[in-house]
């Protein structure tokens, strides 16, 4: 039969998917080492292609290193604001979009696309498999942190071949995320975003059959 889970289970983890949101805004308080060990320890349990475990992490932790992400982040947002107009233009120039500046951890999250393990199996014809097996990753390890209480925030709005050559990452290591970590402001399950009117959720459309 396999492992039965609980009706109650089944109703935390649906909670859990809810409080599962992007953090922007932190406290100052530092993480605990063994909290975020804990966390990570959920990228060992995550699915990849052709178990190739792709994803190689970086603790951005020195002066520098977070100075040019700042910077990075700094150019590609108001590169991006250009590309809106009106009220969209108002609303996003009031998002707050980054939490670079007080999450305590802040953790890259990149995919190695020359890895040797998994023997190519399964990125063969759909490279991107690994790409995508660093994000289940990531997920995972968002879920994990939610339940230590822990927030986390994707910071998309960078240039991140410019960061990985700023970095000096190897030329094979694409990076899928900037994570910024810690204890959230607030909590809540509404998304800033759509707080912010942004955009509004919405609901599964019905699955049709091909």
């Amino acid at each position: 039969m396999g492992v039965q889970f609980s009706d109650s289970f089944r109703h935390d983890l649906a909670e859990l998917m809810r409080w599962r949101r992007d953090v922007r805004r932190f406290r100052s308080d530092p993480v605990d080492g063994c909290v975020l060990d804990r966390c990570l320890q959920s990228f060992t349990l995550a699915p990849s292609v052709g178990l190739s475990q792709p994803w190689r992490l970086r603790r951005i932790a020195s002066g520098p290193a977070r100075d040019s992400a700042r910077r990075n982040f700094t150019a590609a947002n108001a590169a991006a604001l250009g590309g809106y107009d009106g009220d969209k233009a108002a609303t996003y120039a009031g998002l707050k979009l980054s939490g670079m500046d007080m999450a305590p951890e802040q953790i890259a999250v990149f995919c190695d696309e020359a890895t040797a393990q998994g023997a190519g199996l399964g990125a063969g014809t759909m490279p991107e498999m690994r790409r995508y097996s660093v994000v289940c990753a990531i997920m995972q390890f968002w879920l994990a942190a939610r339940a230590e209480g822990l927030g986390v925030g994707w910071v998309s709005i960078l240039d991140a071949p410019a960061l990985c050559r700023d970095w000096n990452m190897p030329e094979t290591w694409e990076l899928v995320a900037y994570l910024c970590i810690g204890w959230p402001e607030d909590d809540g399950t509404d998304p800033e975003l759509e707080k912010a009117g942004w955009e509004t959720r919405r609901s599964l459309p019905p699955l049709e059959t091909l």
